[in-house]
């Protein structure tokens, strides 16, 4: 009776605390910070600066694997087990190729900028979750050598609401990078990633230096991501924040995405085809232009609100 006792108690810790789990490089253990974790069925999270996340088997009972993925690394699938307390990535390849310049050294050099396009509609908004992410892209400025030294991102903090209860917030967002393969984001491009918070603070057009991430535009340009990783707390760490909710529906329980502050003005008038969206835990991670392909039934591109206004401040060499 009492072995039946411990092994109950076993159970229920086991399938009721989460498991602190970190993700290092095989060769020197250095954590890997905002590593991507699939659940393998659509939902996922992201490992926080320390390269640890928390997974718990109450949540996600149906769940046997991990997929781990981070830009410089193997793909590794893992089984989760009780013992699973560290997970190594082995280096890739340098994906580094000749479509990334040096910057020059001397030489004159203009300032030009691409302004943001924005609105104040909530109701023309992306809504920003852990499993999506914006892609927009740049060209070079009359095919001269461009370099990109700020970002403008359009946002909507919903600031006209503070008063009904939603004020105060903290979303971390990454910045990533990938080839212009006809058109369309490919493999990415190991510049270094930007990791930055929005809080309720920003309105209307987010201003990001990059000058001194040496961003050079390639011959056939450069898709420039957005991608939210989740809320952070009072010191700025990400935190493991509650990121799908659970909704009855006639096929039973359903996890649903939670969509994170601050929104994302989506406008009209862009040319067709310059934003391009994916949902990272799902469809293989493919990447497919915002139109009626993607989703007929969106009230964004019903009603024309399609490309997200991403801008620009470039340096451009003579």
């Amino acid at each position: 009776m009492r072995g039946n006792f411990i092994v109950v108690i076993f159970l229920v810790s086991y399938f009721g605390l989460s498991q602190d789990i970190q993700i290092v490089d095989s060769l020197d253990r250095s954590p890997i910070p905002f590593a991507t974790i699939s659940f393998g069925n659509g939902l996922g999270t992201f490992a926080d600066e320390e390269g640890r996340f928390s997974f718990s088997k109450r949540k996600y009972a149906d769940i046997d694997s991990l997929f781990v993925s981070s830009m410089g690394f193997a793909d590794k699938a893992v089984k989760i087990d009780s013992t699973l307390l560290v997970i190594s990535l082995t280096p890739a390849a340098s994906q580094l190729s000749e479509i990334i310049v040096s910057a020059p050294k001397e030489g004159k050099f203009r300032s030009k900028k691409q302004k943001a396009e924005t609105h104040t509609d909530i109701f023309a908004c992306w809504l920003p979750t852990v499993e999506s992410e914006v892609a927009v892209l740049f060209e070079r400025f009359e095919k001269r050598v461009t370099q990109i030294s700020k970002l403008y991102l359009p946002i909507n903090a919903e600031s006209q609401y503070k008063s009904k209860g939603k004020g105060k917030f903290a979303t971390i967002f990454r910045i990533q990078y990938y080839e212009n393969q006809s058109g369309v984001p490919g493999n990415p491009i190991p510049y270094e990633n930007i990791v930055f918070s929005i809080d309720e603070k920003q309105d209307k057009v987010f201003e990001l230096d990059v000058l001194s991430k040496s961003l050079f535009i390639p011959e056939n340009g450069i898709f420039v991501s957005l991608q939210v990783l989740g809320y952070a707390d009072d010191n700025g760490k990400l935190v493991d924040s509650k990121k799908y909710r659970e909704v009855k529906t006639s096929r039973g329980i359903q996890k649903i995405s939670t969509s994170f502050r601050p929104l994302l003005p989506f406008v009209k008038g862009l040319p067709n085809e310059s934003t391009f969206v994916r949902r990272i835990f799902l469809n293989n991670r493919k990447w497919q232009v915002f139109d009626r392909n993607y989703n007929k039934n969106s009230k964004l591109v019903q009603t024309g609100h399609k490309n997200y206004g991403m801008g620009a401040e470039f340096k451009v060499w003579e």
